[in-house]
């Protein structure tokens, strides 16, 4: 199957494009600077001379706290660039599979949320994000829109390698353990998004509409990073002999986040009979690969 993957320098993007030419896909990776999603004409030109079979769009402005001072950046990537992505996937007749976040819930749940339940993000990430959702769904009739949670990966900047990288110098790290989500390595969002393509490729696509992908197990980013700088130990020697659990209010940021933000995956394994692992599972598996690149002690 030939699969255009938009965003393909971010950090899921580098997983599934891997992923899916391993199993024989035709990738047709897009980027900046041959793809900027927020110039309409220049989406539909790339797209129709590339002229996939489906599209999948992981380009988002995913800086939560900067986007508060950078908003009109913010909706013209995850707003009107999703908008126009499902405009050319539309007018192709061609599926969409757009990524979308935890964040557009308010996080007030005491119960993951399922993909039913109503939106009401907190902050402009969360709204933009929201309002690309809706773009998708008025206007590309065949469309997947999955949401994910807490991403980390070998490939980019996250929290796993944040971590990390204060704990070769530092003796005590102060982690929010008052936040309550659903960590997820990209390579688990990366196996969904493809299994939503091979259903496709196979000429028995799964329903469209929207569904939640993240890794199981609710955790606090204090728990995670306990079990990280555990997990990092067994690779290189690490400094930080404790993580301190605080409080939101003690670590104030830009941007408000979701108190409970975990998601029920309950749709996506019923439609395409996969499981997504435990996030301690998940970690190590990726903390593995990490070690095993080049330079990995160096990285953030």
């Amino acid at each position: 199957m030939k699969t255009a993957v938009i965003g393909s320098l971010g950090m899921l993007a580098r997983d599934l494009c891997g992923l899916l030419k391993a199993r024989g896909h035709e990738v047709i990776e897009l980027d900046l600077p041959d793809l900027d999603i927020r110039e309409e004409d220049q989406v539909f030109r790339t797209l129709s001379r590339g002229s996939p079979e489906a599209v999948v769009n992981c380009a988002a402005y995913t800086n939560v706290d900067q986007a508060e001072s950078e908003s009109g950046l913010a909706y013209a990537v995850n707003r009107d660039g999703a908008l126009y992505v499902a405009k050319a996937c539309s007018n192709m007749r061609i599926p969409l599979i757009h990524t979308s976040t935890d964040y557009v819930f308010d996080g007030n749940a005491t119960a993951p949320y399922s993909e039913e339940d109503e939106p009401h993000p907190l902050g402009v990430y969360g709204m933009s994000k929201l309002d690309g959702e809706n773009a998708v769904r008025s206007t590309a009739s065949q469309h997947y829109i999955v949401r994910t949670a807490w991403l980390y990966g070998v490939g980019g900047k996250n929290f796993v390698k944040t971590i990390l990288h204060h704990a070769r110098t530092k003796p005590e790290l102060r982690v929010v353990a008052d936040q309550y989500g659903c960590p997820t390595w990209t390579m688990v969002l990366a196996e969904g998004l493809s299994a939503f393509l091979e259903r496709v490729a196979e000429g028995k696509p799964a329903p469209w509409g929207t569904y939640h992908c993240c890794g199981k197990v609710i955790a606090t980013w204090h728990e995670l990073a306990e079990l990280i700088i555990d997990e990092g130990r067994k690779h290189e020697p690490l400094r930080a002999e404790r993580v301190v659990p605080i409080t939101t209010a003690e670590y104030p940021t830009a941007a408000k986040r979701p108190h409970h933000s975990a998601l029920d995956c309950q749709k996506i394994e019923r439609a395409l009979g996969i499981k997504p692992p435990a996030w301690q599972t998940s970690l190590k598996l990726m903390l593995e690969r990490l070690y095993e690149a080049p330079g990995a002690w160096c990285k953030n």
